[in-house]
């Protein structure tokens, strides 16, 4: 009997494309930024107590949290008062700061990525937060499992299309369905957060290519899903740390529903 093997090639993770081979191209879906925060102040309280503050102007963002800074700015519209935020600090290239908020109900989530030695080599915190001279109300963002059970397509351009499969709190499951990465999948170390009904921040952080990922995404239509990030980490040499930001449309393919005793979502 003749064995199936897999496309030669696959297997080798030695010769998967590096995070900086993947970017031309990739951010073609990518949502046009606002400027709706421009001139803007805020401060918010983190609760480790911290404090992150953020004047907004242009595509500039001036910031304090331990450090500061005056860097480059992504803001996109997500929903009704619900903005996302990318920077990329120059003083501290290691870092990425991700911040949504929710000028609606006056709360926000931090996430901070950081390269570092080990396995995997980008790692994140996640910070909630309230907004200053904001009353706060409805839910504080929570680590949610609604997405456990659910497989999506997502687009990225015309030519980069992948399949996720959300398993459990803790692990995700890609394919490259399209692109240069086509027939290359793994499952990785996965957060999802609640911004709010049907809106999830998404974050991976993968152990074969140095890199993690921040994404805010829409499932409230599942025929017309829609999401933002961003994709962090080093280039092909090890050594260089590499950011850009993307967008995706996509759409429900299947949803899998455990019996209660075999559930994922209760580990």
């Amino acid at each position: 009997m003749t064995g199936l093997s897999a496309p030669s090639g696959l297997s080798d993770t030695s010769t998967w494309l590096p995070l900086d081979g993947l970017a031309p191209g990739f951010d073609a879906n990518k949502a046009p930024t606002v400027a709706d925060l421009h001139d803007r102040s805020l401060v918010l309280r983190c609760d480790d107590g911290s404090t992150l503050s953020a004047r907004f102007s242009g595509t500039r963002i001036d910031w304090t949290h331990h450090a500061s800074g005056t860097d480059e700015s992504e803001t996109f519209l997500v929903d009704d008062g619900l903005y996302y935020v990318q920077f990329h600090p120059s003083g501290t290239p290691e870092q990425a700061y991700a911040v949504f908020l929710d000028l609606r109900e006056g709360r926000a989530l931090v996430v901070l990525s950081r390269i570092g030695d080990t396995a995997p080599r980008v790692t994140q915190t996640f910070l909630t937060a309230t907004i200053e001279g904001i009353d706060a109300r409805g839910d504080v963002p929570a680590p949610t499992t609604s997405l456990i059970g659910r497989r999506a397509l997502w687009v990225y351009s015309a030519a980069h299309a992948y399949e996720h499969l959300y398993l459990s709190p803790h692990w995700y499951t890609w394919q490259c369905l399209a692109g240069p990465e086509k027939g290359l999948a793994d499952t990785d170390e996965n957060t999802t957060y609640r911004l709010r009904p049907g809106i999830f921040v998404f974050t991976w952080r993968e152990k074969v290519i140095p890199c993690g990922s921040v994404t805010v995404a829409d499932h409230r239509d599942t025929r017309r899903l829609r999401s933002h990030g961003v994709l962090f980490g080093l280039d092909g040499t090890g050594e260089v740390p590499t950011h850009f930001t993307f967008g995706a449309h996509g759409k429900l393919l299947s949803t899998t529903v455990h019996p209660a005793e075999y559930d994922p979502a209760d580990e």
